[in-house]
């Protein structure tokens, strides 16, 4: 089977446009090109008919003149003059019977047939009362043409703006058919291109989330056809290559488990002197060990942590949400936290609804505000505002604590880093926490940024920005 490219495509729908508008201005050129014809022809022939009825007057006076002075001299001069006149009339009833059609009726012959019968009498020397109803009759005859002439010249005008009118429907019928089939033509390629394309962005954002199990399949031209083949490989290597990291990381924090369980264990038998008393330099390398194992525990479980958060950040699930409730949710959730520490969380956030992944946007501020709440001095107190501006989300969190060094200010987003200052209260944290915020607010198409304290505001004071709609 012959399958055109996605180019070939685009170049077939575009000549086949291009011939539609040709042919409607070749077809427009042509109807155009008859008319001007008609016209010159009809004037060519109205102004034959004219100039003929014209002379045809002047020369019927003429010969009337003659033929009256004639008549009282009897002059051969004047009756030469009147055959020459005859014989140009007759050359104008010649012009006048090439006319074509018969608007003009039998009067052309009947001028030829009067003009016969006087030129008989006078050839004969007939009486004046037998010439003059020839004279009469040749000037009934002239004023009939010339209303006979005039009649055929409105007659004329009247048909060509008929033809006029029709030509300029057909015109209109032809370029409204040519337009319309471009137009359709357009949507029939718009539609055959754009299927491909979306079938393109569809698997592109499912490899984007990490869902490897649907295949790649894209129809339409042959270019985008491998594209979506090559797509489909693509999946199939992002798929083992997710499989290889979940794998590894499931072996490895299973073996970092096992024997971290047994040195527990261990460590639990030392401590309660099952294989002995402990003296004191004894029991305080047993109480290091102990603490030391803890924290190694603490680091592989965030460590599982930060990478089930990489995987749960890819699922965007958009719903509207209330930007009061969601920031009373964060704060109801670290209640009781707040009341042991006896600090103050103020909330400011406008009454209005956007569309926004909640559920990820609840975890990333729940830890900056247990974050701030760690560092915050007792008694102290931590705000929470929220404003959009320009369909951009931005909430803050900022504390009273002793914020954040220069020299940490650039890595506090990387996993377990933790800061140089101390927090008021012994806490126990991996520094994961800030990697977890950073992961899913750009997820999120958003990011997360740390506002530079001042003497006046030391505290620590996050931002969080995420794209909104309404």
């Amino acid at each position: 089977m012959i399958r055109i490219s996605f180019r070939q495509s685009m170049l077939a729908g575009f000549l086949l446009i291009a011939l539609l508008l040709s042919w409607a201005a070749v077809r427009s050129w042509l109807v155009l090109e008859q008319f001007v014809e008609q016209s010159r022809r009809g004037s060519e022939q109205a102004l034959q008919l004219t100039a003929s009825i014209q002379e045809l007057a002047e020369r019927t006076v003429d010969l009337e003149r003659s033929t009256r002075q004639f008549m009282v001299l009897s002059d051969p001069a004047l009756l030469e003059r009147f055959d020459a006149n005859v014989g140009h009339s007759l050359e104008a009833i010649q012009r006048l019977e090439a006319i074509p059609g018969e608007s003009l009726g039998t009067l052309p012959g009947d001028w030829r047939q009067a003009i016969e019968q006087l030129s008989h009498g006078l050839h004969r020397s007939a009486p004046r009362a037998d010439l003059l109803p020839f004279l009469s009759r040749l000037t009934e005859v002239n004023s009939e043409l010339g209303n006979s002439g005039q009649r055929w010249v409105d007659e004329q005008h009247a048909t060509m703006m008929t033809e006029l009118e029709q030509g300029r429907l057909r015109l209109t019928r032809l370029v409204a058919a040519a337009v319309g089939g471009a137009f359709l033509v357009a949507l029939a390629m718009s539609w055959w291109l754009s299927r491909p394309i979306e079938s393109i962005e569809r698997s592109i954002e499912h490899l984007g989330e990490s869902r490897f199990d649907a295949p790649v399949m894209v129809r339409g031209p042959a270019d985008l056809r491998r594209v979506g083949r090559r797509l489909d490989w693509l999946r199939r290597r992002l798929g083992e290559l997710e499989a290889d990291r979940e794998r590894t990381l499931r072996h490895v924090s299973h073996e970092l488990k096992t024997p971290l369980t047994a040195l527990r264990e261990g460590i639990a038998l030392l401590q309660e002197g099952v294989v002995g008393s402990l003296e004191g330099s004894q029991q305080e390398v047993v109480d290091i060990l102990q603490h030391n194992v803890m924290t190694l525990q603490g680091h592989i479980e965030s460590l599982l942590r930060l990478n089930a958060t990489s995987l749960d950040a890819r699922q965007l699930s958009y719903r509207p949400l209330l930007l009061k409730k969601l920031l009373a949710d964060v704060v109801h959730g670290r209640e009781l936290q707040i009341q042991a520490r006896r600090l103050t969380v103020q909330r400011d956030a406008p009454a209005i609804t956007r569309l926004l992944d909640g559920e990820k946007l609840q975890v990333a501020l729940d830890n900056l505000l247990s974050n701030a709440i760690d560092f915050s001095p007792e008694g102290g107190l931590i705000r929470l505002e929220a404003t959009v501006t320009n369909d951009t989300l931005c909430i803050a969190c900022i504390d009273q604590g002793p914020g954040i060094a220069n020299e940490d200010a650039r890595r506090i987003f990387e996993p377990f880093v933790q800061g140089s200052r101390p927090a008021p209260t012994p806490r126990q944290g991996s520094g994961v926490g800030l990697s977890i915020v950073r992961e899913l607010t750009a997820a999120m198409g958003g990011r997360v940024l740390l506002v530079p304290s001042s003497e006046k505001a030391p505290g620590a004071n996050f931002r969080i920005e995420v794209p909104c709609e309404r």
